[in-house]
């Protein structure tokens, strides 16, 4: 029987860089590898995508696989599937890290599937077991009510990982790597579907995801002209607005500033909460953040159960003061 040895992280490019999950993936696997004494790879699958793997190599990565292909230029489920599966099999890892992208979504359960083994999605936190030496999974279950800890019975273990809840470590450049390329001719009639068009969408500012401070409205904020106050907060601290499902649902904000379990997924070090009472799909989307701050005049309001700070009472009121505080001490 093949042995089983060490953590494959599968990396993600945006713009022709290493996204920001594939380097908190590398971060938070270069800690499982220690923990097994084993090696940490990463995979690019694509077209013109080795130029990805010094980035790789300097946030953690041992070994870099390339499987450069044009017909890999865009995401198709069947062609990855294929290319993962000879990598994997080449490699032989006890772990397949995945980030919880629009990717990762569908690629780790089909190939977990085709490799007869199982899949764990949307962790928050991994470690191994030292006496068993398996990765206990860590998920939120129930809505986000509670954490679950899951184990694999079988090889390779594959997670999916939330954005935001591995620490994204200091690349160091000085870090010497192997990047190996795995060649792989791939019928294009395997592809089932294709790609025929990308819509980008206008972001203005910072986006979501990627800020450091957000600025969130809930149905408190009782109408689109409610969010006006929350914009100019959060661009005084160079942050992005965002809202609750009642928000987005009563077309006061588009639904891209969703925050929750159907929507973005947010870790920023600051999260002001304005008018949210802290459902638990809502809370599942911002649970990560290093401290919330809510502001809500209902007493029993579900967030205060973690937000670090709360302000009871009516927003309008609190709000402006916090605001006129904020342009005297940046103004200092």
């Amino acid at each position: 029987m093949a042995e089983y040895k060490g953590v494959l992280v599968f990396g993600e490019a945006g713009n022709g860089k290493l996204a920001a999950i594939t380097a908190e993936l590398l971060g938070g696997a270069r800690k499982l590898a220690n923990d097994l004494g084993a090696p940490l790879s990463a995979v690019f699958v694509g077209s013109e995508v080795k130029g990805l793997a010094p980035e790789a190599i300097a946030f953690g990565a041992d070994k870099v696989y390339v499987v450069d292909n044009p017909i890999l230029k865009d995401y198709q489920t069947d062609a990855y599937l294929l290319a993962m599966e000879k990598v994997v099999g080449q490699v032989l890892p006890q772990v397949v890290l995945m980030g919880q992208t629009a990717i990762g979504r569908d690629l780790a359960p089909r190939f977990a599937f085709r490799l007869k083994t199982t899949a764990t999605m949307d962790c928050v936190d991994l470690v191994i077991d030292p006496a068993s030496k398996r990765l206990l999974q860590t998920k939120p279950v129930y809505g986000g009510n509670a954490h679950g800890v899951f184990t694999s019975a079988t090889d390779p273990q594959v997670a999916t990982v939330r954005a935001k809840t591995m620490t994204l470590p200091p690349p160091d450049p000085s870090r010497k790597g192997e990047t190996i390329d795995v060649k792989m001719d791939i019928d294009p009639s395997t592809v089932k579907a294709r790609l025929i068009q990308k819509v980008a969408q206008a972001v203005e500012g910072v986006r979501l995801e990627d800020a450091r401070v957000v600025v969130g409205g809930g149905r408190g904020i009782g109408g689109a002209d409610g969010f006006k106050p929350l914009e100019e907060v959060a661009k005084l601290l160079k942050g992005a607005v965002g809202a609750s499902r009642p928000a987005c649902d009563n077309g006061w904000v588009p639904d891209v500033r969703l925050i929750g379990l159907t929507g973005k997924i947010i870790g920023p070090e600051l999260y002001l909460a304005v008018g949210i009472s802290g459902s638990s799909q809502h809370m599942a989307g911002c649970s990560t953040a290093k401290n919330i701050v809510a502001i809500n005049k209902d007493p029993e309001a579900n967030i205060y159960k973690q937000a670090r700070y709360c302000v009871i009472g009516d927003w309008r009121k609190v709000l402006p003061a916090f605001t006129a505080k904020l342009k005297e001490l940046l103004a200092s």
